[in-house]
């Protein structure tokens, strides 16, 4: 199976340049499962059913968030109804919506796919690996699904890594989200499943991770805030990783980063 992951959406720039690319890399990269982080793709900040919609639309599988996921009120009782999106799993358990969820392709084949927080410098929520342990185990790879995507929305790169050792072996790809810098680390770990610590962002990145530079520097520099922050609005990189799997156990036996347009240098997976 071809998988394709794809960093967090920021803002205009990010969504419209995977809406406008995907339809393409689908076909190019014979893709047969696409997911896409879209937590910032709503002006930096969560995501609208609409916006879900399109991409959706232009090709994607499922989309994950993270911790602006319910930044956007309206997505709310959208999540409830859509089992595409997919929140953070270790959130309260009274939350909206689903940490989960398992995609079934055109040909058949499922596609597991986990959405967790991480705890270091962030919101403190439930423990992140028992609630990962609990879906894997839920939904063992190569018995009750094909492919098994996490996404790590997390900060810390020690908990990132430490989180793809907890799914080595029991997941097709273990992936970081949330701090919008590609890691140069794409890799198989030793029991089969693909890493890559920060998948980076789909955006521009003539910014400070997506936003415009004015108001993160003034910042930085004064520690004063003078107004809120605001996605740069230009050329975008779209940000991913691809991973092909062995369709006999779902574990990865190709992984490779996957950089386009914008600003850095460009990676596609070629045969």
């Amino acid at each position: 199976m071809r998988l394709l992951f794809l960093g967090d959406l920021l803002g205009r720039s990010g969504r419209n340049a995977v809406i406008e690319a995907l339809p393409g890399l689908r076909t190019r990269l014979s893709l047969d499962c696409v997911v896409v982080n879209g937590e910032n793709a709503a002006s930096g900040f969560g995501i609208t059913s609409q916006i879900a919609d399109a991409v959706f639309d232009a090709g994607a599988d499922a989309i994950t968030l993270g911790n602006h996921a319910f930044d956007n009120r309206e997505i709310i009782g959208h999540l409830s109804r859509e089992a595409r999106i997919v929140r953070p799993v270790n959130l309260p358990s009274g939350a909206p919506g689903r940490g989960s969820t398992l995609i079934e392709l055109p040909d058949g084949r499922r596609v597991l796919v986990i959405n967790a927080l991480g705890r270091i410098f962030m919101q403190p929520h439930d423990d992140p690996f028992a609630a990962v342990e609990r879906e894997l185990e839920a939904c063992p790879l190569g018995v009750a699904c094909d492919a098994a995507i996490v996404d790590f929305h997390a900060e810390a790169t020690s908990e990132k890594q430490a989180m793809g050792y907890w799914c080595d072996g029991r997941a097709s790809l273990c992936v970081g989200t949330h701090t919008h810098i590609p890691t140069a680390d794409t890799r198989i770990l030793p029991k089969g499943t693909a890493y890559q610590t920060d998948a980076g962002m789909c955006g521009d990145y003539d910014s400070v991770i997506g936003m415009d530079k004015e108001e993160p520097l003034r910042r930085f520099v004064t520690g004063l805030p003078s107004g809120r922050f605001e996605p740069k609005i230009g050329d975008a990189t779209i940000s991913g990783v691809f991973v092909e799997t062995d369709d006999a156990t779902g574990l990865a036996v190709r992984s490779e980063p996957l950089r386009l347009k914008g600003l850095l240098s460009e990676t596609l997976p070629v045969d």
